[in-house]
């Protein structure tokens, strides 16, 4: 879980209320720059005293954590620690040139915390501090102007900055940066199903979903016609005889049939396009969220398959009807759609909750 700062510093008659917001929404911390403002928060949050450009106080009263200067405080974490070893200490860095950002790869080598703000617009000199921290114990927190651009902090290098400290400009920029924190998805418990019947159905419109990011060779993504059952479609990582193999790519399946999306919701294929988000799975149910790059939807013969899961329920899937097109089985065995016959056993997935607009609800839904 990534870690999210609320900066209420400079926020005037909103404060309170911005105040109110994060504690609703379990921010992991709030920074302020008096000893006042931490005052009378509760124990649940990380109470952030951060005096920039003033003189430490003389007691740090509430504060869990104080990040300073000691170029202009005249002291390092490590000497305040040892005085004060019921609270813990971090440094702030401002990175602007190459010295600087040396000083931050030491800070996330040696300290506790590294708070650091990043003058240029580059993302580079980030990865650099998140390679040098790679086998440090202490916490990295990077300063973020907006809510778009700490979604980016938290996925530099993969890895993504330990946390993000922001100053909200109104209500409601602390519930979205705690949105922006909880980027990694829950895993999912994905079901053998048996396969009961195939049929040739015509032609109709399918969709190629094209994304920003390789698959691996048991990763896909989980397509089906219900929203309560669906299969587990392999990207095109596995060689083909006539074409090129295309590992961004996963033949999803017709443009009725839903997919998982963000925040689990589900979407259709049809209302997939450049900059959605869909959820990539493996054999094991492990997911991430990726980014869709295109979707192609063309006319194709289609072939409808139907499985059936251990506890009886039916799940339908409808495909482009040919040899190439291909879902995962136990274990990580690729099969071809067409080859399908009674008895082969396909990965699948069974949400447990109805939809409306794609939101999992807990309501009577019939879908055939």
């Amino acid at each position: 879980m990534k870690l999210s700062w609320l900066d209420i510093r400079s926020l005037g008659e909103a404060k309170a209320a911005i105040v109110q917001e994060a504690l609703h929404y379990r921010l992991d911390g709030v920074v302020a720059d008096t000893v006042e403002d931490l005052s009378d928060l509760p124990p649940t949050i990380t109470k952030v005293l951060f005096p920039q450009g003033k003189q430490l106080p003389e007691s740090f009263g509430d504060a869990t954590v104080v990040i300073v200067e000691p170029e202009r405080h005249g002291v390092t974490p490590a000497e305040l620690a040892l005085r004060h070893p019921e609270v813990e200490f971090g440094r702030f860095v401002e990175i602007i040139d190459a010295p600087t950002l040396e000083d931050a790869c030491e800070s996330a080598r040696t300290e506790q915390w590294s708070l650091l703000l990043f003058r240029d617009p580059t993302k580079i000199p980030l990865e650099i501090v998140i390679a040098a921290a790679a086998r440090s114990n202490g916490s990295l927190v990077t300063i973020a102007q907006d809510v778009e651009e700490a979604e980016i902090i938290f996925g530099v290098l993969e890895h993504g900055s330990d946390g993000v400290m922001m100053a909200p400009k109104t209500v409601g920029d602390a519930a979205d940066l705690k949105k922006s924190a909880q980027s990694e998805i829950p895993n999912l418990d994905l079901v053998e199903l048996r396969v009961v019947e195939t049929s040739h159905i015509g032609m109709g419109e399918r969709a190629c979903v094209d994304t920003c990011t390789h698959f691996r060779e048991d990763e896909g993504i989980l397509v089906g016609s219900h929203s309560k059952g669906m299969i587990l479609c392999v990207s095109e990582t596995h060689p083909l005889p006539y074409m090129p193999t295309r590992p961004f790519r996963v033949n999803a399946g017709a443009i009725h049939s839903y997919t998982i999306g963000k925040d689990e919701r589900t979407n259709y294929l049809s209302e997939l396009k450049a900059g959605s988000k869909v959820t990539a799975v493996d054999i094991k149910g492990n997911t991430r969220l990726v980014t869709v790059g295109r979707v192609k939807i063309e006319s194709r013969p289609l072939i409808s398959i139907d499985a059936e899961a251990p506890n009886g329920q039916r799940v339908n899937l409808i495909l482009q009807d040919d040899w190439h097109v291909r879902v995962l089985g136990p274990g990580g065995t690729v099969l071809n759609s067409t080859e399908l016959k009674p008895g082969d056993v396909v990965l699948g997935y069974l949400p447990s909750e109805d939809r409306h607009v794609g939101y999992p609800i807990n309501e009577f839904c019939l879908e055939k």
